[in-house]
This record gives structure tokens, sequence and C-alpha cells, in this order.
């Protein structure tokens, strides 16, 4: 087999530190992995460098960190048998070279020293196998012994061993094989896509933080649905999100259909990753029509209903992160929040854009009314040009309506001009239900129009509501 060697790969000055530390400790040393792949694939210089070791990977990296100038801290991971170095915005990892034997309950693998084939060997594809040499011998020599290159040439996922073994010991590379498919815009060798089929099952032992950790990398992806589509078609997407799943099929009755929301929402997903890299924006389009599945009604006057599905999905994309183990923070109430609110300006976009329905929106969004109409502009998946055109017209028509109120009416993060003390004080009266009555009713008169967003507008107001409740002005004033 002729060698072929790829110096230029390697001419990083850390490169040749390693190869130094690892001719002092009497020990072969590979980059493997990422980097190798994505050097061949031409995907810019990586920032992240998998070095293995035939010998200890922790000697080799406290080796590697006392040559370099700057003398960086080895962070040790005793449990995983590696160490990590930090140095000029490149983070390596150093890992001795092992063989793996996996427990049918657990992708925790049994490990114990072994050679480069065998650490080749527990790799999960051909393209992340490739190595590329270290030792002053053969410096820059590339070892590839599953024809990695040649399936980064034809574009192929495939395992190096038995794809059932490789799938059932860790049921998580079938996330990656699928994250990897998107990111690269790669195809799954069919064996290893049918072993897939054959395992999903097994995904039930991977915790839910490293199952969303794929999915996050798959929404972040140029083309999101291609690893949706692979995950519905291997049967993991309805273990792990069968709120999604519930979405597909078209139903008929008395000859009224309605579409299928599954494959929507797969396009708005895509159409979404144009206009922002907010994954939880990202995650927003996702899930926007979760609610639909269960509140899916037939009216014989009017045909497919699907009443409250916002309200719905919004309370269901707590359960998801939930049983996920995705932050139950800030991020799951923006997402909720999009979720809930997602047709809102649609149905404003079809209707005559009133100053007041802008308002409520402006005033039930706050800071994320943008994040909202970019959701709601990517759920436009009409294949018919003159409704597109007509739809992101109105969008625009909507758009611009929002600046004009937002800048006379200041509704955004409301704060009533009018506070509790300042009606508690004009009243001489204690913490009560009116404060909040008087309270509402000049948030809705504001809201409405009837006055303005202003101090004495609303303190004329408040008078006028507190005379109603039979309150009287204290003397004082």
């Amino acid at each position: 087999m002729e060698q072929k060697y790829y110096t230029e790969a390697i001419q990083n000055n850390i490169f040749e530190i390693i190869s130094n530390a690892a001719e002092k400790l009497e020990v072969n040393s590979y980059v493997i992995g990422g980097f190798v792949r994505d050097f061949l694939l031409k995907r810019g210089t990586p920032k992240d460098i998998d070095v293995v070791a035939i010998g200890s990977g922790i000697a080799l990296a406290k080796e590697v960190a006392s040559q370099l100038p700057k003398k960086p801290k080895v962070q040790i991971f005793k449990n995983y048998g590696t160490a990590m170095i930090k140095t000029d915005e490149l983070e390596v990892e150093f890992v001795g070279a092992r063989k793996e034997s996996y427990q049918e309950n657990s992708r925790k693998p049994f490990v114990e020293n072994g050679t480069l084939q065998d650490d080749q060997n527990r790799r999960d594809f051909t393209i992340n196998a490739l190595a590329i040499s270290l030792s002053k011998e053969n410096f820059g020599e590339l070892l590839d012994p599953f024809n990695g290159v040649t399936d980064l040439e034809k574009q192929i996922i495939r395992t190096p061993l038995d794809p059932d073994i490789t799938y059932s010991d860790d049921p998580l590379r079938m996330m990656r094989a699928i994250r990897f498919a998107t990111q690269l815009n790669f195809t799954i060798e069919k064996e290893s896509l049918e072993a897939i089929k054959r395992n999903k099952q097994r995904i039930k032992i991977i915790s839910g933080e490293r199952i969303v950790d794929e999915l996050n990398k798959i929404l972040k992806s140029k083309t999101p649905s291609i690893g949706f589509n692979l995950l519905f078609e291997t049967g993991l997407l309805d273990i792990i999100l069968p709120e999604l799943t519930a979405l597909q099929g078209i139903e008929e009755k008395e000859g009224q259909r309605h579409k299928d929301n599954f494959w929507h929402t797969l396009e708005v997903v895509d159409n979404i990753t144009q206009n922002t890299d907010n994954v939880w924006l990202r995650w927003a389009a996702l899930l926007h029509d979760i609610g639909k599945a269960p509140t899916k009604r037939f009216d014989k006057k009017i045909g497919w209903t699907f009443h409250g599905h916002e309200f719905l999905g919004g309370k269901m994309v707590f359960k998801i992160f939930k049983r996920l183990h995705m932050p139950l923070n800030d991020k799951m109430k923006f997402v909720q929040k999009m979720v809930a609110m997602s047709s809102r300006p649609i149905v404003l976009a079809q209707e005559i854009v009133t100053d007041s329905a802008v308002r409520r929106l402006i005033f039930d969004a706050g800071d994320h009314v943008e994040d909202l109409m970019t959701l709601c502009e990517a759920d436009i998946t009409t294949k018919n040009p003159k409704k597109f055109k007509k739809y992101h017209n109105n969008f625009k028509i909507v758009r611009q309506k929002i600046v004009e109120v937002e800048e006379r009416d200041h509704v955004r993060n409301f704060q009533s001009p009018v506070s509790g003390e300042e009606i508690m004080e004009t009243f001489n009266i204690k913490p009560s239900r009116e404060i909040g009555i008087i309270k509402d009713a000049i948030k809705e008169a504001i809201l409405e129009g009837e006055i303005p967003n202003e101090h004495e507008a609303a303190f004329k107001f408040m008078l006028e509501r507190g005379k109603k409740l039979g309150l009287t002005v204290a003397n004082t004033l």
C-alpha cells in the first residue's frame, strides 16, 4: 500500500513539540480523528487536536507542557485516562491508545492499554479513524486502515467494524452518524443505516444531556432537516421526540385534508436557519406546532381545526425540556413564549394592522418581538408564489408598524407611568386589590390607545378610575 505523507497538516509548532516530547518518553504518538478529517476536507484549521500515545497520554501531556514556552496547566481527567492542554487558542487532548469492551446496559467501556490499531478499531467512523504519525521516523505519514480517505471522497459515513456492534456498544454513535451526515452533507452507508434502525431502542440508555448535545449540533447545521429526516427514518425520533413524529401524516374527512405538519416543521426549521444562529430560536421553530397533534379536530362546517395549539404547545415545551434534562431557565421560557405566541403575528398579517393589536404584540413579546417575527416569517412555506409574496409583504407592514408604534408609545418592557405607591398616597389606602385593578386599567387604556403612555394622562385616568371604585383623594394632595 502506498504511503501518503501530509506534513503540511502538521506545520504548527505544537506538533514538533509533541514529537520531541514523545521521543524523550520513547513512545509513538499520532494526531487522530477530527483534526485529520477536517484537514482533508479543507474545512479550515481545527482548534481541537486529539493526540493518541502508545503509552501514557497523561505523561505525554505533562512532558509537552514542560517544553512549551508558557508552561500551560495540564488538565487531567483520571477517570478517562486523558489530559488536556490549552495553548495559543488550541485545545490539545492526549489519550493513551486503548482497547474497549462494553456491557449491555452501559455505554461506558471497560478500557485496557492497546495498540494504534486497537485505538482505530474503537473509533466510531472510518473518517474519524484517520491518524497522522508524529514520530520522527515517519513524521506526517497517514495511517488509514479502513479506507477513510476513500469514504471522505465518496462522502460516506461508515463504521470501521460491524455496525451492529459499533452502535450497540455505544448507542450515542447512532446520533453522531446522523449529526455528521447533517454537518458534512454525507450519506450514511446502507448497512450502517439499517443497523441504526435495528439498534434504535438502545438509545434509551443514553442520557438526555448527551442526546440534546447532538440535537443542538444538528440544529446548528446549515440544513437541519437532513438530520431530522434521518432521525425519523431510523425510528430514533419517535423515541426521543414523539411529540414531533405525532405531527406526521395527513388525514382526510369529507374531502377535506390538512397539511402534514411534521414535514412543514422541518421546512420551517430550514427556513429559520437562514436568518438566525440562535439555537433556542431554532428549537422554537422545531417545536412551534407540537400542540397541533393533541388539538386536532374535524368540524363539518369549517373543516380541520387546531384550536389552542399554541397554548398547549407552550406547556408541552416544559415537559420536553424536563424529560431531556435541558435547561429549565430563561432559555426554556424563551422557547415557551415563542411557541405560545407563534400565531400572533400571522393573525395580524392577515388582518388590518391596528395600533392597539401591535401594542399588545410588543407588550407581550417584550425584547423578543424581533425573534417572534423571524419565527413567523420562517413559518411561510406555501408553494404558491403569489401567496408567498403577499404574506412576506404583509409581514413587512407589521414590522414597520412595530417600529412606528414602539417609537411613539414605548410599550416594550412596559412599566406603568403611575406606580402602586403613588396610587396608595393619592387615595390614602394600604396595599389592596384596588391598586391592581387601577394599574391593570391604566395598562389596558394605554394598550388600547385611549390614553398616551405618559404620567399626566395616566394620573388623570387613575383619578377617574379610583372615583368609580369609590375611592376618595387624600386631603394632603
